[in-house]
């Protein structure tokens, strides 16, 4: 059997519970067509970067299966028939991963751009930097309003 990671987005309007309900409806289809689900993670009510059928906000969830490949399209078949769901992707993985994805990682633990070794670029110091009078370009005159 082959493995996925299933992320889909529920409706903002519908609980937390009935997020979990949909999860076991889902479960319980891979599991009839002979796969099963590994880890679960609710990521919450997050904010959309642009509306999706009217929705600002929507439930994420993310799924790792196990399951052949007509279980996974069975489910969903049964995703786009449901109004619950706004949008859903599955991507076929060589092994899913032990810890936390990385929506669930706290902030604090992620690295920091200026954390990286040497950063993007080189640091200048004032030292470094040209000094007006070794340009070559030429000088605007200044005008006696401008001083």
């Amino acid at each position: 059997m082959a493995l996925y990671e299933h992320v889909f987005l529920a409706r903002q309007d519908i609980s937390g519970q009935q997020v979990e309900a949909l999860v076991e409806q889902y479960r319980g289809v891979l599991e009839a067509n002979g796969g099963k689900v590994g880890k679960v993670e609710n990521w919450g009510l997050k904010t959309l970067t642009y509306r999706i059928k009217k929705n600002r906000k929507a439930y994420y969830t993310l799924l790792n299966i196990d399951a052949p490949s007509a279980a996974v399209e069975e489910m969903e078949r049964q995703m786009r028939f449901n109004e619950d769901i706004l949008r859903y992707i599955t991507i076929r993985v060589e092994q899913h991963d032990e810890g936390q994805s990385a929506m669930m990682q706290k902030r604090d633990d992620r690295p920091r751009r200026g954390d990286r070794d040497g950063g993007d670029r080189p640091r200048r110091d004032r030292e470094d930097r040209p000094r007006r009078e070794d340009d070559d370009r030429p000088r605007r005159p200044r005008t006696e309003e401008a001083a």
